[in-house]
């Protein structure tokens, strides 16, 4: 387990760099003149060969990239362009709301989808059928056009809940949890769906198979060998997919925090895609690219720790 988790973290180490490398460079390199974006129009050539020469743009890419990722493996991402304000600030105030979203959505979803999953495996006919019918509906609606829907309905028509902004949980328990209600079941519809179809078919794969014959014959119940022998050996796809899910919510809160007005990580990096503020979108790109690969590494323990072929590979 230690060769396997170091194996894993030099992997994570080698990803992390290649994509800051790549991501510098395109961005640098597609940016256009950054000295004026954040001067204007009307800046004189002076004026940005200055500007340049200060914020070091005047330098060959390599070394602005090498100069970067000195400072960015202390934690520190350089400042804003437009507001002078240090990007780990900004990080720091915008990530807990995206996270706290997101894990709340993920969580709901997941209890839900292995709900609808299992039922719709073991029940076959009628109820899978329904369940099977609501994941093709609610998976080919668009997040963001149920984020409007609910915000029109439930929001502007009934008044049940706030239409844009966020409220802490540090300072209010109840406010938190009604400026998040509509927009965790935005990203949750879309994720029991496609959640429940692929713990559907994991665990009928597992059903088929002839050990669950043999434990039938053998006379044990069928709770018990659902419980007990079915789900432990359909939780690997299960949590393959419960990772891309929180991966695929990460994206999708990029367009729900704009439709909701909420101050996080997806709202600063459509601000600064807008704005051309590459230092903001370096650091929303990098915390963005440690999470998956944390993700990922929690996810590949996991199954080691489920499946024990696994841990002997």
């Amino acid at each position: 387990m230690v060769v396997f988790l170091a194996r894993r973290l030099v992997a994570a180490v080698i990803l992390l760099i290649a994509i800051t490398a790549l991501s510098f460079s395109l961005i640098y390199s597609s940016s256009g003149n950054v000295a004026r974006n954040v001067l204007g129009e009307l800046a004189t050539q002076e004026q940005i060969d200055a500007l340049n020469h200060k914020l070091g743009l005047d330098r060959p890419l390599v070394v602005q990239y090498l100069d970067w990722f000195s400072h960015a493996i202390q934690g520190d991402f350089g400042v804003s362009y437009f507001t002078a304000t240090p990007v780990v600030n900004s990080l720091a105030t915008r990530l807990p709301v995206t996270l706290s979203l997101v894990t709340v959505s993920i969580l709901i979803a997941t209890v839900i989808a292995v709900a609808l999953g299992i039922t719709a495996a073991v029940r076959r006919g009628g109820v899978d059928r329904l369940i099977q019918v609501f994941s093709v509906v609610a998976e080919s609606l668009p997040n963001f056009w149920v984020g409007l829907m609910l915000v029109s309905t439930f929001a502007i028509g009934l008044g049940l809940f706030p239409a844009t902004g966020y409220v802490p949980i540090d300072e209010s328990l109840g406010g938190w949890l009604s400026t998040i209600a509509l927009p965790v079941t935005a990203l949750v519809i879309g994720s029991i769906a496609s959640g429940a179809q692929q713990i559907r078919s994991a665990v009928i794969d597992v059903l088929r198979k002839d050990y669950v014959r043999t434990l039938r014959a053998r006379g044990l119940s069928e709770g018990s060998i659902l419980f007990r022998n079915v789900l432990r050996n359909a939780a690997p796809p299960a949590v393959t997919v419960i990772s891309l899910q929180f991966i695929g919510m990460l994206s999708g809160a990029v367009l729900i925090e704009r439709v909701f007005a909420l101050p996080g990580m997806g709202s600063l990096a459509v601000n600064a895609a807008i704005l051309g503020d590459i230092p903001v979108i370096m650091g929303v790109l990098v915390v963005t690219a440690v999470i998956v690969v944390v993700i990922n590494l929690v996810v590949d323990l996991a199954i080691t720790w489920i499946n024990p072929k696994a841990r002997v590979q």
